[in-house]
Order: C-alpha cells, then sequence, then structure tokens
C-alpha cells in the first residue's frame, strides 16, 4: 500500500442529475462549503461508534486508495491518517455513502488496542449527557456521566509532546 502523494487523484464524478447522484453507481460525493465531507466510523464488529470526523476530497481518495482512514483536521488544518503517531491505524473495512454523498460510514478495525480516542479511550464518545434532569428543563450545564471507566492508554507515553488537537 505504497500510495505516494502525487499519486493519489483526488478527481470525483460530477453530479449530473439526481438520479445518478441517488441512484447510480458514480462516486460523486458533495462537498460542504468549505470543501468536507462528515465521517462516522464504526468498528466492524460492534458496531459502536469510534469518531466522527470529516475528510476533504485528498482525504476520501487517500482512504480509498489505501484502505486506511485519512482524515482533514479542522483544529490543525491538515490532512491526517489516523494512527500516524500512536499506531492505532484504522483498517478500512467498508465504506458506505448516503443517499445524497454527503457523508461518508466507514467501518474500521482498528490496530493494537483498538484505541480511537486521543484522550486514550477505546472511543471518543466515552460519556454521555446525563437526560435525568428534573422535569426534562433542558440545562446549559448537563451533567456529563463517563460510559469508559478507564483508559487503555497514556496519552503522554503515546503522544508525548505532541500538540492537543482539542482547541477552546
Amino acid at each position: 500500500m505504497g500510495t505516494t502523494v502525487s499519486s493519489v487523484s483526488t478527481a470525483f464524478g460530477s453530479r449530473v442529475s439526481i438520479e445518478q447522484v441517488e441512484e447510480g453507481s458514480d462516486l460523486a460525493p458533495r462537498f460542504d462549503a468549505s470543501g468536507l465531507l462528515t465521517v462516522v466510523t464504526t468498528d466492524a464488529e460492534s458496531g459502536d461508534v469510534m469518531m466522527v470526523g470529516v475528510m476533504n476530497a485528498e482525504a476520501l481518495a487517500r482512504t480509498i486508495a489505501t484502505r486506511e482512514a485519512h482524515y482533514w483536521s479542522r483544529s490543525r488544518q491538515c490532512l491526517w491518517r489516523k494512527g500516524a503517531t500512536s499506531g492505532l491505524v484504522q483498517h478500512v473495512l467498508e465504506m458506505r455513502i448516503d443517499d445524497d454523498q454527503d457523508a461518508i460510514w466507514l467501518r474500521v478495525h482498528t490496530a493494537g488496542t483498538g484505541v480511537n480516542c486521543h484522550v486514550g479511550y477505546r472511543s471518543c464518545f466515552y460519556r454521555r449527557v446525563d437526560l435525568t434532569s428534573e422535569e426534562g428543563i433542558p440545562s446549559s450545564s448537563a451533567a456529563l456521566l463517563f460510559c469508559e471507566t478507564h483508559k487503555i492508554f497514556d496519552p503522554l507515553a503515546v503522544y508525548g509532546d505532541a500538540p492537543n488537537p482539542t482547541k477552546l
């Protein structure tokens, strides 16, 4: 899988009709105004959501060419291959696109310990919103409850002094 930057085409089919987009066999993705597609990534075995990210045309083309998940990092403003630093590469077993071709679903097997979150948890969705508030009144201070009880790895040991991608 030695695909190089110059050998990856980022050109996709033109969108010529609703029928072609919704019922045809042409990959003709609709990138948003920022040139991005939403990507939902799930564990191929359990079906659990591991993360939600975005791809630009290059990330989509590289993912197809290498069968390894590539994303566009909005916080770092660069292309990144999941696992390039940690070794926790997402091997794509199946890629689906939604009806109007503006969202991608990846079913992956993650190398190593199967961790997908840079914080050290298995999934980026390691907390849930407490929906048991009194009388169902929405609150801007809703509590977060941990679904995953422990980290699989220590982020400092894996990433060292690499900048944290989370922005305030």
